[in-house]
This record gives structure tokens, sequence and C-alpha cells, in this order.
């Protein structure tokens, strides 16, 4: 059992999905832009929003109105925060496990602080979240292990005693650089079996982390 469990925030605990598949698609009739596809919106929501204008206006992140799309994309997210998504069926149970077991957790995320903190404060069953760290704290993005080494150390915790649960391919090598303990989401966004090494355990829904991080 470890003595502490960080978490990836959307895919993982979050289906933040419905709330940028709305966002992005409300921006694009803004500009005359054709709807982009769901399936196609929700595959890529853990890849970020640069990744979201890219596929929504067809330009690289490198185009000169990419940086203003992405962040007029941020303002009608915000406003749509948790007016369709919210956390996975399932999470609550999760987090009840570790509370009983008194095993503390944090969320280690790219997502700005301007929305997580949002989350956390409004989503009650994140009430005993003892880490919060986003990209705003941090100098390098997954699969740098910056974050959550830093969760590890808000935790108390040493990084072998943690284990780190996420729903892409950069998560886990996140914690796989930071010298934790690694579980796969497989409800989340981007995970598969067949996209990391196979001795590598996955939840096909969120209250299989139960099992899986009780037998760490």
């Amino acid at each position: 059992m470890p003595k502490g469990v960080l978490f990836d925030l959307d895919g993982t605990l979050l289906d933040s999905a419905p709330d940028f598949i709305v966002s992005l698609n409300n921006l694009l009739k803004k500009y005359g832009k054709p709807k982009l596809d769901s399936e196609i919106i929700r595959t890529n929501v853990s890849d970020g929003s640069w990744k979201l204008i890219s596929l929504g206006f067809q330009i690289e992140r490198s185009h000169k109105d990419c940086k203003k799309l992405r962040e007029e994309l941020l303002n009608e997210y915000e406003r749509n925060l948790l007016a369709y998504g919210g956390v996975f069926d399932g999470v609550s149970d999760i987090l009840e496990s570790l509370k009983l077991s008194n095993i503390p957790y944090g969320i280690v995320t790219n997502k700005p602080l301007r929305f997580a903190k949002s989350i956390i404060k409004k989503e009650i069953v994140f009430e005993d979240c003892k880490a919060l760290i986003c990209s705003d704290h941090l100098t390098n993005m997954k699969p740098d292990p910056e974050g959550i080494l830093k969760g590890c150390k808000e935790l108390g915790i040493h990084p072998a005693e943690c284990v780190y649960v996420g729903d892409h391919i950069n998560d886990l090598e996140a914690g796989i650089n930071a010298g934790t303990k690694i579980l796969a989401c497989y409800y989340g966004y981007s995970l598969n079996q067949g996209r990391h090494a196979r001795h590598i355990m996955g939840a096909n829904q969120p209250r299989d982390l139960i099992k899986l991080i009780a037998s760490l």
C-alpha cells in the first residue's frame, strides 16, 4: 500500500471533455468554422488547449492567431466550467477509500491554476485534497517529473512511497521519471494497453483503482 497518491486531473478524476466540446464548438461557430466532432475533441483534451485550437482552426501553434484564439477558448471554457462535465462516476469512492485508509492524496495537472483551483473548490469530493500542483507552479510540464516531485514533497512522502495515476502516456512517463509507482486510466481520453509497457496495470473504470492502489 502506498503512503500517498497523486492523480492527474482531466481524464483521470474529472471528465472535462463535455465542457471543452461545447466551448471549442462555440468558438468555432463564432468564427464561422464548422463544428469539430465531439469524439475528436474528447480524445485530444489531455493534449491541452493549444492542440484543440490547432485541430479546430487547422493552424499550427506558430500561427499569428493561435495565441489569441487559445485565450478566447480558455475564457469560453471558464464560462462553461463544470456546466456539462464533472467528476467521473466512482471517483468519490476512490477518494473515500483513501481517506478511510489514512492515505493522503494530491493532484498534479498541466491545467492552469485559475481553472483547477475553481474545480477543487466547487467539487466537494475534492475537499480532502492535500496538494494541487498546476502548470503555473512549474518550469517543466509532464513528462518531466518536476510536478510529481513537488507533489510528493507537499504530501511529505518519498516518490518511491507514492503512486501516480493518469490517463496520458506523459503521465506514466512522468511518474516513471519521478520514481513513483504508476497506474493507467483506460476510461480517460488517450490511453489503452497498447500504448505502454505490459507490466503497467490499468483501470477500465474509476472504481477499479481502489483495488489496484491497494495492491501496490
